[in-house]
């Protein structure tokens, strides 16, 4: 297909995948969430002369989402995939990965909550069904790589492929990927890495997309509204059980609760406790007894943390890492006690006190620019 927009010309877009040969010799498999970038990274691989296959995981009941507003991968969206891809001229598919889905982020989700935790679903669903069932399918296709649209750069190095931070950071997705392996790596393709958001959108303008406007998923796709107890309760209704908000270093009762899983460590809103002399942050939770401890600001801070499942991506530098503990977090420096990488349990060391570092998010290590590796919180060490 000739390219039909004046900002990347068919070489130009053959680049940003970084084909084994030439473009019209190969095929790239695309995975369709039916937004705006994935549309748009389908629309540069057919600008680049390969031959494109568009690929939709239906993760959660097609009904109960049309029409929703921030979801992906169902409803409106499956629908926008298909729209792009008649458009464009390739063939679309869509496979109901619905109940695995539901047992490998959905039913995690709500288990982790129930249990104290802040989970990351996102991470579970690129771990799981995004990429090692996608990957299986492009290559039973034949495919030459898989493209996805995340804003996350790979880039040749030393040893092989590297995983980078996007160039915009106000959309890098790096955080989230910190799980990919090196083999995954190896067929993988992220052409939006190096690209503004606002030029995505223009592209997609270019190539007359419907979805050039279409707004940006928010929050969890299968919790956009935002209402993350709505979803425990449904899932594990028997799970949710009430109980007390007591502060952490005198131990007084401070009033009930409906639920741990209304909590994170370090909330400050929300707590509805009053009269107070300075104010309040969630501190830890503690499942079996149903008990939320609160306290000052300086009980958050920790030294260390313990991260367990952990994942490297290439070689380890001697020194000079930083660590994300949230996605939203700035990298702060840290030392490693232990081995990082093949699934073992690693001890992060804040060069500075760390503030709301919770179980069950990510710790994401990076080495400048590059990601090498991480893995979940799985517990902290006070300073």
């Amino acid at each position: 297909m000739e390219s039909r927009t004046n900002l990347l010309s068919p070489r130009e877009s053959a680049a940003l995948f970084d084909l084994p040969r030439a473009a019209a010799d190969c095929r790239i498999v695309v995975a369709m969430s039916g937004g705006v970038d994935s549309s748009v990274v389908a629309a540069l691989a057919a600008a680049s002369g390969a031959e494109v296959i568009g690929i939709t995981l239906q993760l959660y009941d097609y009904g109960a989402a049309t029409g929703r507003k921030g979801a992906c991968c169902a409803g409106d969206d499956i629908r926008d995939a298909r729209t792009v891809a008649d458009r464009l001229g390739f063939a679309h598919y869509v496979f109901d990965h619905e109940s695995a889905f539901r047992e490998e982020v959905v039913d995690r989700f709500a288990d982790d909550y129930l249990t104290g935790r802040t989970p990351i679903p996102c991470i579970r669903c690129n771990m799981g069904p995004k990429f090692t069932d996608l990957l299986r399918m492009a290559r039973e296709l034949g495919a030459d790589c898989l493209a996805t649209g995340h804003y996350v750069r790979r880039l040749m190095g030393p040893a092989g492929a590297e995983l980078h931070r996007a160039l915009d950071p106000a959309r890098d997705q790096s955080y989230f990927l910190y799980g990919t392996t090196e083999a995954q790596l190896d067929y993988l393709r992220f052409p939006l890495g190096g690209l503004p958001k606002a030029e995505v959108r223009r592209i997609a303008e270019e190539f007359g997309l419907a979805v050039a406007a279409k707004p940006d998923s928010q929050d969890i796709c299968f919790v956009p509204d935002g209402d993350y107890a709505r979803i425990v309760k449904s899932v594990r209704p028997d799970g949710v059980r009430p109980g007390r908000i007591v502060h952490a270093e005198s131990g007084e009762d401070l009033g009930g609760h409906a639920g741990v899983i209304h909590f994170t460590v370090g909330q400050r809103r929300g707590l509805e406790i009053g009269g107070q002399p300075e104010p309040l942050y969630v501190i830890s939770l503690d499942a079996d007894s149903a008990e939320v401890r609160v306290g000052p600001r300086r009980l958050l801070a920790v030294g260390g943390a313990h991260i367990v499942e952990t994942n490297r991506i290439g070689p380890l530098p001697d020194g000079g890492l930083t660590a994300k503990v949230r996605s939203m977090a700035r990298p702060v420096p840290v030392t490693l006690d232990g081995s990082l990488g093949d699934g073992a349990n690693v001890t992060l060391r804040f060069a500075e006190p760390e503030f709301g570092v919770a179980p069950g998010q990510a710790a994401v290590i990076y080495a400048g620019e590059r990601v090498v590796g991480g893995g979940w919180i799985e517990g902290t060490d006070p300073v």
